[in-house]
């Protein structure tokens, strides 16, 4: 994301093919990954999956209709959880739109391809995560060049998020243990 700074943030837009389902994100993303794993590459039928991660609390379902919801594999999972995948319920468009992985619902893994043009323009990779099944025509020189990281695996959060938002996390998971206490999520 190209600031942290919450004055200079303009919200994120997006909707899925058809339009039915729209949303908007009210913060910058925390962090975005660009996935090369073998589950993301066949889940979207492409070479790698790119994800923006949000609160829930900072992510708004803004059009009339909800999303549907299903329950899929997510084999990154080592407790064997599955993710929570949130689509389109018009079945002539049925776009993945975002997922709450090992079903965190605190957590919202927007699927980037959604967001509006405008707002998809803001929104780049800080970080390549499965590289070791990335398809070995991608050259990730010029995103190391730009200062991203690049993991054969997945990585540890302190070597990657910013200190902000670090913090965002913290703030998170604390709002995710009341939430739990009080009978939330």
């Amino acid at each position: 994301m190209t600031t942290e700074n919450p004055e200079d943030f303009v919200p994120l837009t997006g909707a899925c093919v058809c339009k039915t389902i729209t949303y908007t994100l009210t913060a910058p993303p925390m962090v975005t990954h660009c996935c090369h794993c073998t589950y993301c590459q066949k889940e979207t039928g492409s070479a790698f999956a790119l994800n923006t991660v949000i609160e829930t609390y900072n992510f708004s379902i803004t059009s009339p209709s909800h999303p549907a919801f299903a329950h899929r594999p997510s084999p990154s999972a080592p407790d064997g959880s599955k993710h929570l995948v949130a689509y389109c319920p018009n079945r002539d468009c049925n776009t993945d739109m975002f997922s709450h992985y090992g079903g965190n619902k605190a957590t919202v893994y927007l699927k980037c391809g959604t967001l509006d043009h405008e707002s998809r323009a803001k929104v780049r990779p800080d970080v390549h995560i499965f590289t070791n099944t990335k398809v070995p025509w991608i050259d990730l020189t010029g995103e190391e060049e730009r200062g991203v990281t690049v993991c054969e695996e997945f990585y540890d959060q302190r070597d990657v998020w910013s200190a902000g938002n670090l913090e965002r996390l913290a703030k998170l998971r604390a709002w995710k243990a009341e939430q739990e206490k009080s009978g939330g999520l």
